[in-house]
């Protein structure tokens, strides 16, 4: 069964999704990776909507956070697939690309994300170009 079909038989709507959302950002507040983990695979396999996207590059930082560095790339990139100019995406992947020991692809991504309109991502990429560059 597909994702739709699981939330038509659950009787679930985008509420309900957005719910199991909130519970899983409280669980990362909390410093509960693995538990928000869960709330974040479930999100992925039911969600079809917009979301999906955020859904998926949550799941990748949470995996960066517990080490699983390979796991959080694979993550990263299907996001980046379906939007590839999302720079928080773009910044982990940088993140797990140095980690991984990537050190070419990390710098030539944080080098684009420097140029970056939101002061925050730019800072955040130049910092991690000082850091393994």
């Amino acid at each position: 069964m597909q994702g739709k079909e699981w939330l038509d038989l659950l009787g679930w709507t985008q509420e309900a999704l957005e719910d199991i959302r909130f519970a899983g950002f409280s669980y990362i507040k909390q410093g509960q990776y693995r538990v928000a983990l869960k709330f974040f695979e479930a999100l992925v396999f039911l969600s079809g909507t917009e979301q999906y996207v955020y859904d998926l590059q949550t799941l990748g930082a949470l995996h960066l956070q517990l080490g699983d560095h390979l796991v959080a790339l694979n993550y990263l990139e299907q996001a980046i697939k379906i939007n590839a100019t999302h720079e928080p995406t773009l910044l982990n992947r940088a993140k797990a690309l140095f980690l991984l020991g990537y050190k070419k692809q990390g710098l030539m991504q944080t080098e684009k994300l420097e140029e970056s309109e939101d002061i925050s991502i730019s800072n955040q990429a130049r910092a991690l170009s000082l850091a393994y560059g």
